[in-house]
């Protein structure tokens, strides 16, 4: 998907089927004869007429196969407590206004729960809130000059590690100020702490972290999401700044001259740009930051950027850390191509990704478990455009000459030029290499990473859980339960390291029980751990989710329409026993 969240049915898709024996993937590409299946291990297969209908009606059918209780997860969990158990309390709402609801809360982008259950939550105009316990009632705490352009505006915010003494606040925003380069329009992404005072930002507080530049000439991809690990680094995500439209939903990759907003390989793919990245930095006291060890490149290497922990990044629009294992877990919203194509590469997959070290995830020349794109010729595809353009004008020029009966002096007509081949290179998940213009940084990449979990529009037979529709991957806590935890709503030990996951498009809380070794847990028939979380209640639109310090969860539900929504929520999900009393 492009954009932050925007909805999107792909159809068809990917599916992914499993046999005794086999298990693969195919996509489907529709020809006048039939139909070619591609597979993982890369083999092409021809398909009979008989063979595409069955497909076909299998593609119909599967989706809804994918809402069925047995997929979605709504059938009793072997290992989850009832959904009664759980209840949903609503902290705050659109208000009501003389009888009829008001978008009061407005693009609600990303939530930091306080250890004393205070909510900070910041908006996309740069509008910072905060709902108090104690009154049960919400303030607005700060307005901040915000640019909302393209895609961009306030999208995260969290709290320092120490803010129980220190009172400090993070808040990644766009700047105001859109000044030019050498190629066109910029601006800044500005990660500033501030003071809390009272029910208050201190707006004279405001010491800047880390500022990153992107274009804006043209949108895609912020992603703008904040969070810390045990150690007290600053994790930031940044989406790739890179236009996805002119690509046909798969690679952007385009070289052309003046095109660079069309080129991921320029940010995502590029080790000295902090762009299509997760950074990772450690605030200092007075500002700015230093580079702690482990990141993915060492300081002083050339062509690289010392701040970079993870790169290949398309949308991460929520990140998280789990504060044992310091894994760091995101979400990242997939590219659009309904289909495979055998000569462009694989069909859109949004991604669950786990990190257990740094590395480089992809993007923009793999997708979900490393299937590759190929790069191909978008100077050819312009010269082939042109040409049929060409063509198309010419022999339209004869057609209106001759209903006139201008037969004399006809303009000749050009031979008809071939259907543009995108034949190119196969990107190398062992050996990627960037060789764009517009790449400044070094060119041979290190080693593709695969996704944690990956799937497609349609229905996935390798993750069932997620089901079918549009695709807004999310990433969020990992949960220990704690018998020490006073809290009398704590989510229950059954939840024991587990990693919750969420989807704005699909409207689903999924639960992926975690084993010792951190992959998705097994049940004793072999099934993944990996369930709908309370499947017959309704989520709209799951903007973020966190962890409180008394081990409840904390949502924003967006609301059922894309903005000028009058059913957005700040909510709290409470566990009240197994007779949800």
């Amino acid at each position: 998907m492009d954009g932050w969240p925007v909805i999107l049915d792909n159809f068809p898709g990917s599916k992914r089927v499993r046999s005794p024996s086999v298990d693969f993937d195919f996509s489907w590409i529709f020809f006048k004869s039939g139909l070619i299946v591609e597979t993982n291990s890369g083999r092409i297969w021809s398909m009979s007429t008989f063979g595409f209908c069955a497909a076909l009606a299998f593609a119909l059918v599967s989706p809804i196969l994918a809402q069925s209780p047995a997929a979605s997860g709504s059938t009793a969990s072997v290992w989850m407590p009832p959904e009664s158990s759980f209840k949903k309390v609503i902290l705050d709402e659109d208000a009501l206004v003389d009888g009829v609801r008001k978008d009061t809360i407005v693009d609600p982008m990303e939530l930091t729960v306080a250890p004393d259950g205070r909510v900070f939550w910041v908006e996309r105009a740069g509008v910072v809130k905060l709902w108090k316990p104690d009154t049960k009632s919400t303030v607005v705490a700060a307005k901040l000059a915000t640019f909302t352009g393209l895609e961009d505006g306030a999208l995260g915010i969290t709290l320092d590690p120490g803010f129980s003494k220190n009172q400090w606040i993070y808040v990644n925003r766009s700047l105001p100020q859109t000044t030019t380069n050498s190629q066109g329009k910029v601006g800044i992404i500005r990660v500033a702490r501030f003071t809390v005072k009272g029910d208050q930002l201190d707006l004279g507080s405001e010491t800047p972290i880390i500022d990153v530049e992107t274009q804006r000439e043209q949108c895609c991809h912020v992603g703008g999401s904040l969070t810390f690990d045990s150690a007290g680094n600053l994790y930031m995500s940044i989406g790739d700044n890179t236009n996805p439209f002119d690509s046909d939903g798969f690679s952007p990759h385009d070289e052309r001259l003046g095109h660079y907003p069309w080129d991921g390989q320029r940010t995502a793919a590029n080790a000295n740009s902090l762009v299509g990245k997760v950074l990772r930095v450690k605030p200092r006291q007075q500002g700015g930051y230093d580079i702690p060890e482990g990141n993915l490149f060492k300081p002083g290497t050339a062509g690289t950027r010392p701040e970079i922990y993870v790169m290949g990044n398309r949308n991460p629009f929520r990140v998280s850390v789990d504060r044992k294992t310091g894994y760091l877990y995101w979400g990242e919203v997939g590219p659009d191509s309904g289909h495979a194509d055998a000569k462009r590469g694989s069909a859109g997959f949004d991604e669950i990704n786990q990190a257990r070290k740094p590395g480089f995830f992809g993007w923009p020349m793999f997708v979900g478990d490393n299937r590759a794109y190929t790069k191909v010729n978008f100077v050819d595809r312009q010269r082939g455009t042109d040409a049929r353009q060409a063509f198309d004008q010419v022999r339209k020029k004869i057609e209106e000459m001759k209903k006139k009966g201008e037969t004399n002096n006809l303009p000749e007509l050009p031979s008809k030029p071939e259907a543009w081949d995108p034949k190119g290179m196969v990107f190398d998940p062992e050996h990627p290499k960037n060789t764009s213009p517009n790449n400044t940084g070094i060119q041979d990449l290190p080693p593709a990473q695969p996704a944690f979990i990956y799937y497609p529009a349609s229905a996935s037979t390798r993750f069932p859980a997620v089901g079918s529709g549009g695709r807004t991957a999310m990433a969020g806590p990992v949960y220990y339960y704690d018998p020490k935890n006073a809290s009398a709503h704590r989510l229950p030990k059954e939840f024991d390291h587990t990693l919750f996951i969420y989807e704005w498009s699909r409207n689903w809380i999924i639960a992926v029980k975690l084993d010792e070794n951190n992959n998705i847990a097994k049940t004793a028939d072999g099934k993944w751990m990996m369930e709908r979380f309370m499947p017959a209640t309704t989520f709209k639109r799951p903007m973020d989710l966190e962890l409180g310090a008394d081990g409840c969860l904390y949502l924003i539900e967006y609301g059922k329409d894309w903005g000028n929504n009058s059913d957005t929520k700040i909510v709290r999900i409470e566990y009240h026993g197994s007779s949800g009393t």
